[in-house]
């Protein structure tokens, strides 16, 4: 009887290589796994489907994840607003660490002795992916037939056919990553730090002109309500992201450090994801206290680097879930949004919440709830920490 092994499998190149290598030079029982965590369509699920039944794998199984992913990870990226270096909302980093995990869990399920993945050894994928499966299964081997034979695509391509594998393998001009959370995009253009991505390179293209409104309410810090009608949040998600599509808004590049250490550059086009956040955190100013705010900026920093870097695991990620959930008691209401072509903007929100409320006085204009003598008063307290530090070092500066 043959050892097991659990093969990531997205039936591109990379994938077809490890799974006739596994099968037919480690002579290993391929269980081909296609985790969904909302970026596959039904008909490329069953593309996939195909593909595998076409290599003659023992199995193949579409695991769906996406409830899974919003409601343990997507949820805590609304609540921490989570933008990587202020512009990434991790579409692809946060997806990877609940695909391994699902992959664990089903080898765990089936028995099997080896985990397989098509990483290469350049990027942050095949870093999510091992410290995942060396946690949590310390005992099954992680197997990385591209990484460790550092193959070309023509060697790829010649192995395929010497066991009668013939398909047309295209090299697509741009890498796409599609997810519930964002599509990233990487090309050329994103290997050197001048060039920007063409926009045909996106996927969506603008279909609409002028402008249209959105109204998205929000309970608890959570997306629950799209125009006045009641949702799912992923439902919300989606939807958001269709109509803003269209208006082609949500593309950008990010720069940032990898795991391993070099710069990275890559492309995005996360219309609901920034939507989304940056509309949570109009109302989050609206709702929440100064210290609220900051504290809740820096853990939610935190998260997303953590997160992005693969350490989903540490028990300081679920200290930190805690505060967040926490803080999202009175972040309810609803946002206003305008879209258009390539942008949108947050005209206001409404909310039972909002602490800029009228009984204590209007900005720049009264003042309700004290004196004028009481500023004076406060100012001069204030004043003294400042005031000694001058007196005293006025001769030295």
């Amino acid at each position: 009887m043959q050892d097991k092994v659990v093969l990531a499998f997205s039936g591109g190149l990379d994938t077809s290589y490890c799974a006739i290598y596994l099968a037919e030079e480690l002579k290993l029982d391929v269980h081909s796994v296609i985790v969904n965590t909302g970026g596959f369509p039904p008909e490329e699920v069953e593309e996939i489907e195909k593909r595998a039944r076409q290599l003659g794998l023992k199995n193949h199984v579409t695991l769906d994840e996406t409830r899974k992913f919003y409601k343990e990870c997507v949820r805590y990226l609304i609540y921490g607003n989570v933008l990587k270096n202020n512009t990434y909302p991790l579409s692809v980093s946060a997806e990877r660490v609940f695909q391994a995990l699902a992959i664990v869990n089903y080898a765990r399920e089936i028995g099997a002795k080896y985990i397989a993945h098509g990483s290469t050894g350049a990027g942050n994928d095949q870093v999510r992916f091992d410290l995942m499966f060396q946690i949590l299964a310390p005992d099954i081997e992680i197997i990385t037939p591209i990484r460790d034979q550092k193959l070309t695509r023509k060697e790829e391509v010649d192995f395929l056919k010497k066991h009668g594998v013939d398909w047309e393998w295209k090299k697509a001009q741009y890498s796409i990553n599609k997810g519930l959370w964002g599509t990233s995009v990487g090309g050329v253009e994103t290997l050197s730090s001048d060039a920007p991505l063409p926009g045909e390179a996106y996927p969506s293209q603008l279909k609409k002109e002028g402008s249209e409104k959105l109204t998205i309410g929000f309970e608890k810090g959570e997306p629950v309500s799209l125009n006045g009608k009641r949702n799912d949040p992923v439902e919300i998600i989606r939807e958001v992201e269709k109509i803003a599509g269209q208006y082609a808004i949500g593309r950008d590049i990010h720069v940032g450090d990898t795991i391993i250490g070099i710069k990275g550059r890559v492309g995005f086009e996360a219309a609901a994801p920034l939507i989304l956040i940056k509309g949570h955190h109009l109302l989050e100013k609206h709702t929440l206290t100064k210290w609220q705010l900051y504290w809740k900026e820096q853990l939610g920093n935190w998260y997303g680097m953590l997160l992005h870097e693969g350490q989903y695991l540490d028990p300081v990620m679920r200290n930190i879930e805690k505060f967040l959930e926490d803080s999202q008691k009175y972040v309810s209401g609803d946002v206003f949004v305008r879209l258009s072509p390539y942008r949108f903007e947050l005209e206001g929100i409404r909310s039972d919440y909002d602490l800029m409320s009228s009984k204590f006085g209007s900005y720049g204009e009264q003042n309700l709830a004290w004196t004028g003598e009481d500023v004076k008063g406060f100012t001069k307290i204030l004043s003294n920490q400042m005031k000694i530090y001058h007196l005293i070092h006025r001769e030295n500066d």
